[in-house]
């Protein structure tokens, strides 16, 4: 930091386990992914490279290598991986992993619904090559799953070799977790969390009210993502108490 401040909360140093922030990637040049990395690059413990982005994003491979050697795990967006499963292509999907050495992958059926016997039998298998995080919810607005369905998937995710647990938001924040107008669904988010640990969640909080509702019930260490690049230092400060949103969470 650039100077002292008293009553800051405590944020644990990179690699950490717990107050994770992951970054969404929907197409940075590579001077942009620079400039990020020089700007918000300590703060970042994962970057997604959004959907299905990394399929015509120029530079992938350059790109990649610069968060990488930044220390920044980089991941396939989600939909990329239904993408290649809908298409009978897993084991492509396993290969360009390898091509890009990538230490992270995506398991989700937000667009393809999948039995969930079948997608923790994916993530079983993938976890032999990488640390896997799993996604829970639907991108469908209309389907709403009930609290105990979401313990229930969470739960066997986690017990097939997920890592985290990703709570479906979508980049707009607006399904999931959350209702079409952006408000927390804060009744599920009260009920998965008397059976699924804190850490474990990675809560995608796009929007600036989604991320101090969560920091205000659960700390400046709750995991939150789908955070775009220029939000990310802002963020940070919301999890510090030095922003009007936060300002008296720590006083």
């Amino acid at each position: 930091m650039n100077f002292e401040l008293s009553k800051i909360p405590e944020r644990a140093a990179k690699p950490r386990n717990a107050g994770l922030t992951m970054v969404m990637d929907k197409g940075l040049s590579l001077r942009e992914a620079e400039d990020f990395i020089s700007v918000a690059g300590e703060y970042t413990d994962l970057l997604k490279l959004g959907f299905g982005t990394s399929y015509v994003t120029p530079h992938l491979k350059e790109k990649i290598k610069l968060y990488q050697e930044a220390n920044i795990p980089v991941y396939l967006g989600g939909t990329l991986f239904e993408a290649f499963l809908v298409r009978n292509q897993l084991e492509d999907y396993i290969r360009l992993l390898d091509k890009y050495k990538l230490s992270h992958c995506e398991v989700s059926d937000g667009s393809i619904e999948i039995p969930e016997e079948e997608k923790c039998s994916y993530i079983r298998q993938l976890s032999k090559y990488v640390t896997v995080l799993s996604e829970v919810g639907s991108k469908d607005a209309e389907k709403i799953i009930p609290p105990y369905k979401w313990i229930a998937m969470m739960q066997a995710e986690i017990q097939a070799g997920a890592w985290k647990v990703i709570a479906e938001a979508r980049e707009g924040g607006n399904v999931g977790i959350f209702r079409g107008t952006g408000e927390v669904r804060s009744g599920l988010v009260e009920e998965i969390l008397t059976q699924i640990p804190q850490e474990t969640i990675l809560w995608e909080a796009p929007q600036k009210g989604q991320q101090v509702w969560f920091i205000k019930l659960y700390g400046p260490n709750v995991n939150l993502g789908n955070i775009a690049p220029n939000e990310m230092i802002p963020l940070e400060t919301l999890r510090l108490g030095l922003r009007g949103d936060s300002f008296n969470f720590y006083l």
